[in-house]
Order: C-alpha cells, then structure tokens, then sequence
C-alpha cells in the first residue's frame, strides 16, 4: 500500500535533517567545557531561550494524543493545552529570578546544599528514570505519526527519529539544542499556519465547520472536560512544568534575571497562542475524515488528505521538529543529571572538562538508546496520552515537590524531602490500584501527600549547625541579584549563535519557497510560497540588524582607542 509520499516529500525530509545535523555539528565545534554544553554559558539570548523552553515542552504528542482528544471531544482539547500558560506565568514571577541566582550546571546540584546528599542523589536516580519514561511516550508519538506517513514499520521510525536528535545533542550540547529549537519552531509554525486555512477552506469555511461539526463539541464535552479533571490536571501541569529539568535549565542559562523574566512570559505567550493554530485542523477532521477507527491518526489524516507532494514532507519534517526539539533538551539535561550529580559527584569528583564532555556524551547515547526501547512499549500500555498522564501523576509529582519548595522556602528539612518522595510514590501506587477510583481523586490525594509531608517537615529548628549555615549562605545566594555578583558575559559568542539561528532560518525559508514551486496553483503552494517568504524577510531583517550592531560596537571601540 503506498503511503502517498513522492520524491519531493522525501527531498524536503532530508534538507531537514541536514540542516540539523549541520547546526549540531557547527555547534560542536564551538562547546569547549561542561558548562556551555549544559548551561550555554549563560549566555542564551532570551528570545530563543523562550522558543526553545516552548519546544521542549511541546512534541508530537500534542499532534497524535492531543489531536485525538480533539477529534473526540472538541474544544475541551484547547483547555488541556492552556494548562501550561499558568504554569509558565507561575514560574516566571516565582521562581524565575531564583533559578538564575542559584549559579547553576544541573536543576538539581543545589539539593545537596539545601537538604543534603541523599536527597540529591535520590532526585537525581528517580529523575533519570522518570525522564525516560516520560520521553519514551512523546518519541512513541512521533513514531505513530511519521510511520503512518511513510508508510514504515513503528520499530524503524522510532530508532529513525530517536537516532537523528542523539547524533546531534551529543555532538553540539544545549547551544545545538537552543539553535535547532528555534529553527524547529520556525518549521513548525509555517507548516502548521498553512494548515488552518487549508482546513477552513475544505470545511467551506468556519460558519459551515461550526454548522457540520457535532454539536458536543464544546469546551467542556467528556469525562476530560469536567470541572473536577481539568482543576487537577491543571494543579498537576504546574508542579510538574515548574519542577521540569528542561524548563528550570532554560531560567539559569540566561543571561540575567530580566532575561530570565523575559524567557517565561515569552513562553506562556506561546502556550497560548500555539495550541490553537495546532488543534483546529484536528477539530476540522472530525467533519473532513469522520469515523477514523484511530482518534489520534486525525491530524496526520487530514494533512494526507489537504497537502500537496512536498508540503507534506514539509509536514513530516514538522513533527520531527516539534519531537526532537523536546527530546534533545531532555536527553541534554538528563545526560548533565547523570555526568555532574551522578558520576562526578559519586564515582569520580576530581574528574576533568574532557572526561565529563566524553562521559556526557556517552550518556547522551545510552539514554536514547533506553528512550527507542521504551517507545516500542507505549502502545500496549494503553496509548499516548493515559501513559504520560499516569506518569505525570505516579512520579512526576513526587521528585518535583522538593525541588520547587526547596527553592522557595528555607524551612522545610531533609527528612521530609526523602519521606515525601519514597512516600509519595507508593500512596500513589496504593491509590491506584483501588477499583472505581478515578484518576482525578488519585492524583490530587498524591499531590496533597506530597506537599503536606514536605511541609510537615518545617515545624521546628534543626539542630544540625553546618546544615543551617549552608541552607543560610544558599538563600543569601538566592536573595542577591545577577547583577551584583557576575561580570560581562560574552558577547561574541551571543553573536556567533545569533548569525547561526539567522542564517538557519534563512536557509528555512528557501527550502519553503523552492517546496512551494512545484504546487503554486494550489492554494496549499502559494500558502506555503507566503510562509517562505515570510520567514527570508525575517531573516534578512535580523541579518541586517546583527550587521548595524556589528558596526555600532566597532565603532565604539575606535573612538575608546
């Protein structure tokens, strides 16, 4: 059975993953110690911080699990997505300051000082662990997405995909990952974008869409939609997100606070908007290709059914993105967890900048080795969307709730934090294996245990004098602004890495426009044609105002000379 794809699908697939196998390598060549490959430098220009923060948090999933609650239920699907926009706005005003003070390589090096050793190393354990089961599920959803494309078995598109974002994260560290999220970005909102007029226009527009579409499709249609699901769905998305390694990370390799600021309500802004450029065509497939025996094959069947040869490979290489934007991140902070908090704090502390950039490396590879072996397993345990939300409930919670509380607060104690851990894990367990119980009622009685066994743990004074003076000289670190306590960043190297994002883009656009030729009398083609030219223009704007920055400091270092 052919899967419809031509030679120009093809082509713009491997254009694609070219450019990002050259970004990473590019890249590579630039990473010189432990902490550019993990933290960028501090040195992440806010913008592209924000973008990349965006990717990683979203994959396919949204277009395989998200698009089938859509395709059920209707607008409900958008609800679900915006639980990340409070998220995102409760960090910034929160946390966002305290993460770029924290002087941070790995989220979680700063346990050891605020609680002790063990509870380092036991978030740090069960954080790898739970990052690879998280990350198995959105690379099974990429899978389900392009093997229905192409035509291929599940097994080869996973370690297809899954081998591509391991090549270049473990060549180029966070700043290849901050590059190609933002090209990513770029690839799959043009792609996306072209997707909802095309949608509306077979519809017959959006009044005939609302008039052909069931009549349940509302923001609060199904056992999703309910007030009771969405509250702690909602409560869970915000302990989770602001306890993501990913997202941490993205605060503390900003330049400074303000930028750090600037990166979280970027993000949300995304989160916003995004979702629903993403999800209309979804909802759109219900009357387009009604009676899909699969709901979360309804974005990818409307894009078979709507797109012209290329834009569909275009498409294709859109979801690449969108997966490999989020596993690249994961894979690069996960890989610094296990070289910094693991093999360098446990089996080898004088260990040098070349031995943890070859042992990051080498995690790097084994973990997206575990991650393809994982995705294999997704399906038979009940799809996309149930796996993650069970995780996100069962561990997620749990290893989280310390870390963000530890950030915030100097009174809560050690043992609280290994009780509310190991504890939290098994009542979430225990609750979920009580017939007739719902999910909702699980999650939130875990999330509570958590969080009240954490702060049971602040009564009182700790006698332990040295544990008081390192948690008093973290929290003078966390009250003291960037500003006052580190020097000039480097300049030329944000230069560097914004010539590169722009050429990048540049290059984006070209693949675009020289896609759109072959369809132009469609109006798919010339939608795509505008997205391409769009995204040159960006990038000649940019280029030229690097080019007037450029010469403004050269100009200033003539008339200081």
């Amino acid at each position: 059975m052919s899967n419809g794809l031509g030679t120009l699908d093809y082509t713009a697939i491997a254009i694609y993953l070219t450019l990002m196998a050259g970004i990473g390598v590019v890249m590579g060549l630039i990473v010189k110690n432990v902490k550019e490959f993990f933290a960028g430098g501090n040195n992440v220009p806010w913008h592209l911080g924000a973008v990349s923060n965006y990717m990683t948090m979203m994959s396919a999933f949204v277009f395989v699990a998200h698009a089938g609650i859509a395709y059920q239920d209707g607008l409900v699907a958008l609800l679900i997505l915006w639980s990340a926009v409070p998220a995102a706005l409760a960090g910034t005003a929160f946390l966002a300051s305290r993460w770029r003070r924290a002087g941070l390589v790995t989220p979680v090096e700063y346990l050891e000082q605020r609680y002790n050793a063990p509870v380092r190393q036991i978030t740090s354990w069960g954080g790898v662990i739970f990052r690879v089961m998280d990350n198995m599920v959105r690379l099974y959803a990429l899978g389900v997405f392009v093997s229905g494309s192409l035509g291929c078995p599940m097994t080869v598109a996973i370690v297809l995909c899954g081998g591509i974002v391991v090549a270049y994260t473990m060549v180029g560290g966070l700043w290849a990952v901050i590059v190609t999220d933002a090209i990513q970005c770029a690839i799959l909102l043009m792609v996306t974008t072209v997707m909802v007029p095309l949608a509306l226009t077979a519809a017959g527009g959006l009044w005939a869409l609302t008039e052909a579409l069931p009549h349940h499709f509302t923001w609060t249609h199904g056992p999703k939609g309910s007030f009771w699901f969405l509250f702690v769905y909602y409560v869970m998305v915000l302990i989770k997100f602001n306890g993501n390694w990913a997202f941490i990370q993205r605060f503390y390799c900003t330049e400074d606070e303000l930028a750090a600021k600037k990166m979280g309500l970027f993000s949300a802004v995304l989160f916003f908007v995004c979702p629903v450029i993403f999800l209309l065509p979804a909802i759109a497939a219900a009357a387009l290709v009604p009676g899909l025996a699969n709901p979360e094959e309804a974005y990818v069947s409307v894009c078979k059914l709507l797109l012209p040869p290329g834009v569909m490979g275009l498409m294709i290489a859109a979801m690449l993105a969108a997966t490999m934007s989020s596993l690249s991140s994961e894979y690069n902070v996960t890989a610094g967890v296990l070289t910094r908090d693991i093999y360098q704090r446990l089996l080898r502390p004088h260990a040098g900048e070349r031995e943890q950039m070859v042992v990051a490396r080498v995690t790097t590879l084994l973990l997206g080795g575990a991650i393809m072996w994982g995705a294999s397993l997704v399906k038979g345990l009940g799809g996309a969307f149930e796996v993650n939300k069970t995780l996100m409930g069962l561990f997620g919670v749990p290893l989280v709730v310390p870390l963000i509380f530890g950030v915030l607060w100097r009174k809560p104690k050690p043992w609280g934090a290994v009780f509310s851990i190991i504890s939290g894990v098994f009542v979430g367990l225990a609750l979920r294996r009580i017939a007739g119980l719902d999910w909702e009622t699980a999650t939130f009685v875990q999330m509570f245990w958590c969080v009240a066994s954490l702060l049971v743990s602040a009564a009182g004074e700790s006698h332990d004098t040295g544990y008081a003076r390192r948690v008093g000289d973290l929290f003078l670190r966390l009250e003291t602004p960037v500003s006052e306590s580190e020097g000039a960043h480097d300049r030329h190297g944000h230069q560097a890495l914004l010539v590169l994002f722009t050429v990048a883009l540049g290059l984006s656009g070209l693949l675009f426009i020289g896609i759109s030729l072959f369809s132009v009398s469609l109006p798919s083609g010339r939608y795509t044609l505008a997205a391409g030219v769009f995204c040159c223009v960006c990038a000649v704007l940019a280029g030229l105002r690097l080019r007037m920055r450029y010469l403004s400091a050269e100009i200033g270092k003539r008339n200081l000379q």
